[in-house]
């Protein structure tokens, strides 16, 4: 995942601290104008290094991040105030180098008690700038212990979002045809945990996306950080599997359900297919006069293959493979 292998951002004063002590190490082994032409060289390689590695950690968000992740990082964190603080930080990577630099030259020109002064100023113009990034390195480390927790969702895989009002079996259809390869991610902006599980088809791997908290109820139901969450997973979803409870034994009302279909069918858009399942098919007299593209029964293990298939179908994908002439 895109954030997962972000290290972790060191603070402004711990930065500081750190500089200084290998400075202060660095000139005991020399003395007059070479020990504080060293120190100074010391600290300010540290301080430069360490903020431009902060900032190349990050994927370029321009160019690097899909929009699913874009926008997803989007919901928890606000991108355009961290690519803010990811350029403050390597001004200040820059404006160290270049105090590194003006210092050495005054060091080299002046006398060793002078020299020694030019270095105290030269820190403490180094530590002003640190001050001034305190906040940006902090909104940074923040963001990034958010962002590495995001499920491991590949954009490049093949994905079918599953869809429908609580208690309508989605769950138990995302488990069943995942079986031992589901995994449970916790998204930072719901309380339910998103069910992302796996399957294979004629060697592609699928992924198949469960959405509790999201997508099973009215998007006015929904607050401003879920909603753009949704609209992450509309640059995800290859194909939804909308299910329903012809029953109503779920608590909501068929034509409730029905109403909700809707409103995902326009949120995805007509490029997107979206499959009406419906699950507890004994009841199946229920939903006659609605659009159903299939009935199934997960506490039967009846259909669900088949169910898994229509979807696999409505998605059409077709993987690059490699031909005999390697084109």
């Amino acid at each position: 995942m895109i954030f997962e292998g972000l290290p972790t951002t060191p603070r402004a004063e711990e930065l500081v601290d750190k500089a200084f002590s290998r400075a202060s190490r660095a000139g005991r082994a020399k003395r007059g104008h070479e020990a504080q032409e060293s120190m100074l060289r010391t600290a300010g390689n540290v301080l430069s290094d360490n903020l431009e590695n902060v900032v190349t950690s990050w994927p370029d968000f321009g160019f690097d991040v899909d929009p699913f992740y874009y926008e997803l990082a989007d919901a928890i964190v606000d991108v355009d105030r961290l690519r803010q603080a990811l350029s403050q930080v390597m001004w200040a990577s820059r404006q160290i180098e270049d105090l590194r630099d003006e210092y050495t030259t005054k060091i080299r020109n002046s006398d060793v008690d002078t020299a020694r002064k030019h270095r105290k100023q030269a820190f403490a113009r180094m530590a002003d700038v640190m001050d001034q990034i305190e906040d940006d390195l902090r909104y940074i480390g923040d963001s990034r212990d958010q962002l590495k927790v995001l499920p491991d969702v590949r954009p490049d895989e093949p994905a079918i979002v599953v869809a429908g009002y609580p208690n309508v079996g989605k769950s138990s259809f995302v488990n069943r045809v995942t079986r031992a390869s589901n995994q449970i991610a916790e998204y930072p902006f719901t309380t339910k945990g998103v069910q992302i599980g796996h399957f294979d088809r004629n060697h592609v791997r699928y992924q198949i996306v469960d959405t509790p908290g999201l997508l099973d109820r009215p998007e006015d139901e929904r607050n401003d950080i879920e909603r753009q969450a949704v609209s992450a997973l509309e640059h995800l979803a290859d194909a939804v599997v909308f299910v329903i409870d012809p029953s109503g034994d779920c608590g909501y009302p068929l034509d409730v359900q029905i109403e909700l279909r809707e409103e995902v069918r326009e949120l995805f858009g007509a490029d997107v297919p979206l499959l009406t399942v419906a699950n507890k098919h004994d009841r199946f007299e229920a939903v006659k006069a609605e659009s159903v593209d299939a009935t199934m029964s997960v506490t039967e293990d009846e259909n669900v293959e088949a169910v898994l298939d229509m979807a696999v179908e409505a998605v059409g994908f077709e993987p690059d493979l490699p031909t005999r002439d390697g084109e």
